[in-house]
């Protein structure tokens, strides 16, 4: 894409016009034009580096660029890898940056690496390099200490970026190197055909700035790829969207924190629903929903680890308030990627947050609502995964009967619901059906497994949901199953009714339910969550479409026979991706994507409606 000063937004580039890197314990982002705008260290929740995604003159960057006025961009991944290339073409030359994080490996580590790599293929280049480190949010200000092999950044706060120079003994001069009064760090690099030359940007070193040779940076370029693309090889997918499919599978595996299996909803926080609306929310936790959603998604690909951490990870949560009282049950929705639960919500005043939209919040307040369709979740993960042969052993089968005791006392109360809406509870009919799928789940998995169980207080509460959703959650005007009782309002969380086995695609309930989501709520394919005007959730404003939601509908549809049309949408929905196969939360009128970037539960349900809808073409 052409570089231009006149871009919209105030020169915030667009969501979608970002790649992700990580070493499977933090991430960044990239911009088509080569900067790191978003870079949280240690872990994907620490607080941000680089931050200039929320406030471009506050946040903080890592900037490469051409110094020739004029150039085009181009973005790919290296094939099924996670290293990425920006490349810039000029009059004068092209050349490209290599980005990729060295993969850190299972044991919790301060140490993190970004490596950026500057080659140039034809001509010559000059490139301008500035980083512009802002720690802790911006909040803590850093001093500069200059070496002969690279720099370090000081923060107030004890925190320290190094950077170590990529070059040969011999070639020390080509470097050009500057400051400014923020202690900000600036140089240019010429290169000529078939030079590279580079730098590594290091969190906790634990030693001074050194230079790093070619042949190093060779291996660790080397090792990077390589275990890409032996994790990727495991992958059992051979349907029609392979490419597609097996990118989504790289971009969860690089959004799962490797010590605990958790997997985070967003690497990023408090990019907006609707520009300069107040939906901005922190999504660098892991849901239990969302998580859980991720053992089908692993399971079906045939990533098998992946989904075996995961559940270890679920069944911790289980074990450590099994049988609590507390008004939010036993389980949070979401939790740290360590297991922990303060997420304190809190916004940052001093940012500017996307193109202007605040407030900018870090922190979720959603954490200690009650959703009582995480019980179903969780309860449907285990299942599944017990089918796989990842079973839960004594202790995490007692915590289990504990929650299950718990829902049973207070399955039948109003709740916030999935979406976390802020504007009171309700009787939500997607909780009730998840309620029922986690007693019917309980008793299969204690019949399959021969372990002690309430089967009868279960089986009751199972039976007396199913009658309430049925008729209480249906509603005769809209012939279709409603967001919550008494109202006639749609919401396409229940297109899942029909995935958990609550009504089987071919009833006509069912099919009724789904012609009325298709007047109500899908627009050219897309697929919103529900309408806040007729059902107010607590906020200002409107959103986009929910991606999630698009791909649920395809899942549906090829449930439901009707595969044509399901292959369109999916099909159409592809055309919606960036240029890296990556999508973000909503998609906007105009076709731009919003919200947290990219989203594990959009690629979650991308690898559920593939799977779902090859297996429907096939036998079709």
């Amino acid at each position: 894409m052409a570089r231009r000063k006149d871009l919209p937004m105030d020169d915030y580039p667009l969501i979608e016009n970002h790649g992700l890197l990580g070493d499977l314990q933090t991430s960044a982002l990239v911009t088509t034009d080569g900067t790191v705008d978003w870079f949280c260290c240690p872990r994907f929740d620490s607080p941000s580096v680089f931050g200039a995604l929320l406030d471009k003159d506050r946040g903080g960057h890592c900037t490469v660029r051409p110094r020739h006025g004029t150039y085009t961009t181009k973005q790919l991944y290296l094939p099924d890898t996670a290293v990425l290339v920006t490349r810039f073409m000029t009059e004068a030359g092209a050349g490209e940056v290599l980005d990729f994080m060295p993969v850190t490996g299972s044991a919790v580590t301060a140490r993190h690496r970004l490596v950026r790599m500057l080659r140039c293929v034809r001509g010559s280049m000059t490139f301008d390099v500035e980083i512009a480190p802002r720690f802790d949010y911006g909040r803590s200000p850093h001093r500069l200490h200059l070496t002969e092999h690279g720099a370090v950044f000081a923060a107030e706060d004890g925190s320290e970026l190094t950077v170590h120079a990529v070059r040969e003994p011999q070639d020390r001069r080509i470097l050009q190197v500057m400051t400014d009064r923020q202690d900000d760090l600036h140089f240019s690099l010429t290169l000529e055909a078939g030079q590279e030359r580079g730098l590594v940007l290091e969190w906790a070193a634990g030693e001074p700035p050194r230079d790093v040779r070619l042949a190093e940076y060779q291996q660790l370029f080397d090792h990077t790829v390589t275990f890409w693309r032996t994790w990727l090889a495991q992958s059992q997918y051979t349907g029609r969207w392979r490419e597609t499919v097996e990118r989504s599978a790289i971009t969860l595996k690089l959004m799962t924190y490797a010590p605990s299996g958790a997997l985070v909803a967003a690497p990023t926080a408090a990019l907006p629903e609707q520009l300069g609306g107040e939906r901005n929310w922190d999504y660098r936790f892991t849901w239990i929903r969302d998580a859980s959603f991720s053992v089908y998604a692993l399971l079906g690909l045939g990533f098998t680890e992946e989904a075996r951490a995961f559940i270890g990870w679920l069944s911790d949560r289980v074990k450590e308030r099994a049988g609590s009282d507390g008004d939010s049950g036993p389980l949070n929705i979401m939790y740290k990627v360590d297991g922990s639960s303060d997420l304190e919500e809190q916004t940052l005043g001093h940012w500017a947050g996307y193109a202007g939209s605040a407030p900018v919040r870090i922190g979720n307040g959603a954490a200690t609502q009650l959703q009582l369709d995480i019980y179903g979740e969780a309860l449907d993960s285990i299942y599944f995964a017990h089918r796989h042969g990842i079973q839960l052993g004594h202790h995490g089968w007692t915590s289990l009967l504990t929650n299950l005791d718990w829902l049973a006392d207070h399955w039948d109360q109003a709740g916030e619901g999935l979406w976390e809406t802020r504007g009171g509870r309700q009787n939500f009919t997607y909780g009730r059906v998840m309620s029922w799928v986690a007693f019917d789940r309980a008793l299969r998995l204690a019949e399959s497994s021969g372990r002690p169980a309430a089967a009868a207080r279960w089986s009751a509460a199972r039976d007396a949901i199913y009658e309430q959703v049925m008729t209480k959650g249906w509603s005769e005007g809209q012939q279709a199953f409603v967001q919550h009782y008494g109202s006639d309002v749609l919401d396409s969380s229940l297109l899942r009714m029909s995935t958990v086995g609550f009504l089987i695609p071919e009833d006509p309930m069912w099919a009724s339910t789904l012609d009325a989501m298709e007047r109500e709520l899908v627009s050219d394919s897309l697929v919103y969550r529900y309408n806040p005007e007729a059902s107010p959730d607590g906020l200002r404003g409107s959103e986009g479409t929910f991606s999630l939601c698009t791909f649920m509908y395809v899942d549906a549809l090829a449930r439901a026979g009707r595969t044509d049309k399901a292959r369109l949408v999916f099909e159409k929905m592809m055309g919606y991706a960036n240029h890296l196969g990556l999508y973000s939360e909503e998609i906007d009128l105009t076709g731009r994507q919003l919200g947290n970037f990219p989203q594990a539960f959009t690629h979650l349900a991308l690898i559920d409606a593939a799977i779902t809808l090859d297996a429907a073409l096939d036998r079709g």
